[in-house]
């Protein structure tokens, strides 16, 4: 089938195991006017653990290895967040697992349970086959789930990468968007979101390459996204992401800006490695 700032960059550890995915078309992407191929996926990868609720790293390693993406956004990763996945960097073992760079934007960072600890983390991750330029960690409106009585409030966890694909600079952003019933959270993180995407078009002076990718808890056509599809591509992979078994919803998104990133494929891989599926796409860069 076709189809900032803390940025640490692990590099190769790799090995194959079974496919769900072929690998991607190549083409050449040299000269003007040729297109640059980029494979990317998102995955909301539950803490590490599946539909089952069983903490299992190894699948997931396998899981996301068999979407042969050069870019994957990264939802709900721990990072010595808990003993439900063993208190492990889960944003850096993937990384080194899979022979990529990453780049982690926790939302929340705590002290550590014990003194000399690591610090305890919760956030968004970008994984990259390409080189990682710059990195930034962005706060946008959020309800925090740390807070007994909390209030909307500018937090971190919506991270942005800059990445050189053979040599054209792309930027992918990794975001969670709020899950209650309630769209008002959404709704402002949405107006941050197009806030932050539009500054980096006006700083760059000349078309940018965005892609977005996320569990934005809500359906394409969800009132408060609509203001997304202005400017973006919503990418429709053809099947619901949520949950796992037996899905009856799509919330998760690969997005681009509609001008500079053309999208050849998209699909849902059926696979139960975590309590959603991923979203992998096939897109085509223009020079």
């Amino acid at each position: 089938m076709s189809l900032r700032r803390r940025t640490v960059e692990v590099l190769l550890a790799a090995g194959l195991l079974g496919t769900v995915l072929t690998p991607p078309a190549t083409a050449a992407g040299h000269g003007p006017g040729q297109l640059v191929p980029l494979r990317v996926a998102t995955y909301n990868i539950h803490a590490g653990a599946g539909m089952d609720n069983v903490f299992d790293l190894e699948r997931q390693t396998a899981e996301l290895r068999s979407l042969h993406a050069d870019v994957i956004g990264l939802q709900e990763v721990d990072v010595h967040w808990d003993a439900r996945s063993e208190w492990r960097d889960l944003a850096s073992e993937l990384a080194r697992r899979l022979g990529m760079r990453v780049s982690f934007a926790p939302i929340y960072s705590l002290d550590p349970a014990q003194p000399g600890a690591p610090r305890r983390e919760f956030g968004v991750a970008v994984l990259s086959r390409y080189r990682i330029v710059s990195a930034e960690n962005h706060a946008i409106t959020r309800l925090s789930t740390q807070d007994p009585n909390p209030v909307p409030a500018p937090a971190p966890g919506f991270g942005e990468v800059v990445l050189k694909v053979r040599g054209l600079p792309v930027h992918v952003y990794a975001t969670h968007l709020d899950y209650r019933g309630d769209p008002s959270v959404r709704i402002a993180q949405v107006a941050d979101t197009r806030r932050i995407m539009a500054e980096d078009r006006r700083a760059e002076r000349r078309p940018v390459r965005q892609i977005l990718l996320g569990d934005f808890n809500a359906a394409p056509d969800a009132p408060e996204l609509t203001p997304l599809w202005e400017t973006l591509h919503d990418v429709e992979p053809g099947a619901p992401t949520y949950p796992a078994q037996d899905p009856a919803q799509r919330i998760d998104y690969v997005a681009v800006s509609k001008d500079t990133v053309r999208v050849r494929d998209a699909a849902v891989p059926e696979t139960l490695a975590s309590d959603h599926r991923p979203v992998v796409a096939d897109l085509l860069l223009r020079r």
